[in-house]
């Protein structure tokens, strides 16, 4: 039995979590009893020295920076304008109110790099235009929580800033490696909310045209007013990274410097906006940092006892093909989703999962931008689905809890497809790295 005392250790915290004990608490009160147990007082040296690792993780100090970013893009007044610019051009089409939805979507998560703050900030001025002009509720509610979680696999992504570190992967490969992953996945919504409203026109009609619509040149303009400012902002982050120029983390810092140019440019700069911005990036930040150093803690201990190993043996006796390991994996991720939250899953399971693919012949940051897709379809999935709090809290009461489950049923689907078509061909993640950054 003794042998496989480490493995007690998912339960325990799982319990914990169930019981209501905060997931810090959960991850360190668990790691502290098993490690007490296992290694006696010789573990307190080992938490010791895991504070330090985490406060001294050069990469890690891109999440604050990272949130502060978001913070500041959702005071800035750029979402109004995209809203604005990317509507003007696709409003005549089927659907045309939801498609501009997902474009803006995938451009305000490209600059922000915090999930939330999408689905919030899109869905505040998204769905009082569609509930105008008669959206079918289910499609307006899938849209808007489908759209706002590409945040996970849009890069720059403050999930990936924890994940490179957890599971010892470059975060520029993986910023890298979202790439092709998160633009296939918001085309497929694109299409198929193209397709949806083609062949049921009243789920999204078109907007007929206004006598006082602006002719080409105003078109063009109010359009490169809105965008330009943001896609310099990804650029000068994601850019930088792409190009070599510059580590996650001083792009990170150079994001936030543009966030507040932004802010200045648009002439919605204040003291208050920097203060709120400011408690927010603390609060945020200081949760993630909590519940990563108890992460820590607990692989830590998980690992020094012979986890890992113990369960590399029960592995290797289930006599499971690689392929079917990490279907196994994945769905270990899914069902998980429903209960946790992501950094939750990412710390238990990853520090535990990554040294066993690798062992298996996978390539790691092609596995972690799998778990990034599922993580983004648990963020979707009842009875957990964060993408659905997020909602009720900004939609009217005509969207009901029924429209908003029947809404993300087609994304669900459209993202586990996503994710076949990743697994068949790893070249889709591996390619652009490959060529970019070198990385083999």
């Amino acid at each position: 039995m003794g042998d496989y005392f480490a493995l007690l250790m998912f339960p325990a915290v799982l319990l914990a979590v169930f019981m209501g004990i905060p997931v810090a608490f959960s991850l360190m009160g668990t790691a502290l009893v098993f490690g007490l147990v296992t290694f006696e007082g010789a573990v307190i040296y080992q938490f010791i020295q895991k504070v330090e690792s985490i406060a001294s993780n050069f990469v890690l100090a891109a999440v604050p920076l990272f949130i502060f970013m978001g913070a500041m893009l959702e005071r800035s007044g750029v979402a109004e304008r995209l809203f604005e610019a990317i509507h003007l051009w696709t409003r005549r089409l089927p659907g045309g109110l939801a498609l501009g939805t997902i474009v803006m979507c995938v451009i305000f998560a490209a600059s922000s790099g915090v999930i939330g703050a999408t689905e919030t900030v899109v869905g505040l001025l998204a769905i009082p235009v569609m509930m105008k002009y008669a959206y079918d509720k289910g499609l307006i509610a899938g849209t808007i929580c489908a759209g706002g979680s590409l945040g996970t696999i849009i890069p720059p992504s403050v999930v990936v800033v924890v994940l490179g570190p957890v599971a010892d992967v470059s975060v520029g490969d993986l910023f890298v490696g979202m790439v092709f992953p998160g633009l296939l996945m918001a085309t497929a919504y694109l299409l198929y909310i193209l397709g949806r409203c083609l062949l049921d026109p009243a789920a999204g009609p078109r907007i007929p045209p206004s006598p006082d619509d602006p002719v080409l040149l105003a078109k063009l303009r109010i359009t490169a007013v809105a965008l330009l400012p943001p896609v310099a902002l990804i650029f000068t982050v994601l850019g930088s990274i792409m190009l070599g120029w510059a580590a996650p983390t001083e792009a990170a810092g150079m994001g936030a410097m543009g966030a507040v140019v932004l802010t200045v440019l648009y002439r919605t700069f204040s003291l208050a906006t920097l203060q709120q911005a400011l408690l927010k990036t603390l609060k945020v930040t200081c949760m993630i940092m909590l519940i990563l150093l108890a992460g820590s803690m607990f692989s830590g201990v998980f690992i020094g006892s012979g986890g890992v190993a113990v369960t590399e043996q029960l592995l290797e006796g289930a006599n499971l093909g690689r392929w079917a390991m990490l279907v196994v994996f994945l769905a270990i991720f899914f069902v998980m989703g429903f209960f946790l939250d992501w950094i939750s899953i990412l710390l238990i399971f990853i520090p535990v999962f990554v040294p066993l693919v690798t062992g298996m012949g996978f390539d790691p940051v092609w596995f972690c931008v799998l778990f990034l897709i599922m993580i983004q379809t648990s963020y979707l999935t009842p009875p957990m689905a964060p993408a659905i709090f997020y909602l009720r809290g900004i939609s009217p009461p005509e969207i009901t809890l029924r429209h908003m489950f029947h809404g993300v049923i087609p994304f669900i689907a459209l993202q586990i497809i996503i994710l076949a078509v990743v697994m068949a061909f790893p070249q889709i993640v591996l390619w652009l790295p490959s060529k970019l950054l070198g990385f083999q």
